[in-house]
């Protein structure tokens, strides 16, 4: 091994070949396999998207070209899955984008896209919470049922809202089902996405009978931008994948198994968003599409109230899949980023006998819950969408980066056409940023100023690579210069 050449500063690299696993107290367990590491990425990628954003999208934005913006999102998509694919087999642990950041382009980018991950997937499992309420609220009204107005919703939402409660609540269930062990949390996640799927399937085959062609016309009845527009909104809904690699250190074979888990997982949620769009805004004019509850309400309105019922029902079950995945992974994040020093070693303690992070899944559970609980899901929203495209971003070019300094090094997936394909994922990445609200922009700038202070306050000196550098015994996987 060669000495101290992997960088200094914040530009010092964790190198690949010498990421461990850590000490005892803090070593995940490899129980997972390859179908439920594609369920947990399956069950991250398909909810929101199909259950919610889709009518969201087709009512307002681009009608039903909606089918248009999620096969945009799709590309962008699936040029940064590559590339999370090939980092996959290749660097197996914790962490997903903060780790390979962290290894290829240095520690303050490590910690930049770490930071932001933190807040993003964070944000996310409040934001699906709060989108389930709507498909919640729908069967209370199927069955005439009414609840106190102050446990309904969050302040400024409606008349007498004081709380979105159950959102709140579904933010603390999905935390409690994590601390249980990751064995027992993914078998229940894999048995829900084999009951949503059953259920987008049950839409897709029963709503193609309802399909009316005239629906479709105009189809883009917002011009090409609204498509487009819309592609920047839906992007939410086509990643999941991300976070289910964050998951690597707990499978059995991660470096053949996780990239076949990423790419089987998007295609196959691409071909069922792809048709379930067809079935919306075939079965309804685009204008009359519920925004919170699109496929409840389509097949209310020709008749069949009673599958209105079970969508609903399947709708609140399946998008739990989303919180578990993304809470999943923002635990996995804290937990890395603490085992390599840049957070409090504290929290990158597990159980010692389940050996999960239930410190910070805790405290990750109760912090979505009051989002969830007390911000419209408007605001909510705003929270993510940006910091994952950055991610794309970072993990795009440290792909190619590392292919041209590290050729050598064992790949078990290489993303095809290097560097094109790559490259389309971060001009795709920046150009949906492009589309985000100012308002988001100023949150995050926010965000990423207190991440500077808490860097260089606290991470920069207390990182476990700025301990090897002040003791002279910082390595590096890399080959010495001749």
């Amino acid at each position: 091994m060669a000495g101290i050449r992997a960088g200094r500063g914040i530009l010092r690299r964790k190198p690949i070949a010498l990421i461990d696993e850590g000490a005892e107290e803090e070593r995940l367990t490899r129980t997972l396999g390859l179908w439920q590491l594609t369920a947990i990425g399956v069950g991250g990628i398909i909810g929101a998207g199909i259950f919610t954003l889709a009518g969201t999208v087709a009512n307002g934005t681009a009608g039903p070209a909606v089918l248009v913006s999620f096969l945009i999102a799709g590309v962008a998509s699936a040029a940064a899955a590559f590339s999370y694919a090939e980092f996959a087999g290749l660097i197996p642990k914790a962490g997903s984008a903060y780790t390979y950041g962290y290894a290829v382009l240095g520690e303050l980018a490590g910690w930049f896209i770490g930071w932001d991950l933190l807040l993003e997937y964070t944000a996310i499992v409040a934001v699906v919470a709060i989108g389930i309420s709507g498909y919640f609220n729908f069967l209370l009204g199927e069955v005439g049922a009414e609840l106190p107005a102050w446990m309904l919703g969050a302040p400024g939402t409606g008349d007498g809202h004081k709380v979105d409660l159950f959102a709140a609540l579904l933010c603390l269930l999905i935390a409690y089902l994590l601390t249980l062990g990751i064995k027992n949390a993914a078998r229940f996640e894999t048995v829900v996405v084999v009951l949503k799927v059953l259920v987008v399937l049950l839409v897709i085959v029963v709503g193609f009978f309802h399909v009316k062609s005239s629906n479709y016309s105009p189809f883009f009845p917002y011009g090409v931008g609204g498509a487009f527009t819309g592609a920047a909104t839906v992007f939410f809904a086509v990643f999941g994948y991300d976070a289910m690699s964050t998951a690597a250190e707990e499978s059995k074979d991660a470096q053949r198994h996780m990239p076949k888990a990423i790419i089987y997982s998007l295609a196959f949620s691409m071909v069922l968003y792809v048709l379930a769009c067809l079935v919306l805004t075939g079965m309804q004019n685009y204008t009359e599409v519920d925004k919170e509850s699109g496929f409840s309400t389509a097949f209310k309105s020709v008749g069949l109230g009673a599958l209105a019922d079970i969508i609903a029902v399947g709708a609140i079950i399946g998008i739990l899949t989303v919180m578990f995945t993304f809470m999943l992974g923002v635990t996995r994040v804290w937990f890395s980023m603490s085992r390599d020093g840049l957070l409090p070693h504290w929290f990158a303690k597990t159980h010692p006998t389940r050996h999960v992070p239930t410190r910070v899944t805790w405290i990750v559970g109760v912090a979505s819950a009051l989002i969830a609980g007390f911000l419209p899901i408007g605001e909510a929203a705003e929270l993510t969408n940006i910091g994952i495209l950055l991610a794309f971003v970072v993990v795009c070019v440290a792909v190619i980066v590392l292919r041209y300094r590290r050729p050598d090094l064992p790949r078990t997936f290489r993303t095809p056409g290097m560097p094109f394909v790559p490259a389309i994922g971060v001009v795709f990445s920046i150009w949906l940023i492009t589309f985000l609200q100012w308002q988001t922009w100023a949150r995050f700038a926010v965000w990423f100023a207190l991440g500077l202070v808490v860097y260089f306050a606290y991470s920069y000196r207390k990182s476990n690579l700025a301990g090897a550098e002040a003791r002279g015994t910082a390595r590096t996987d890399e080959p010495p210069t001749p």
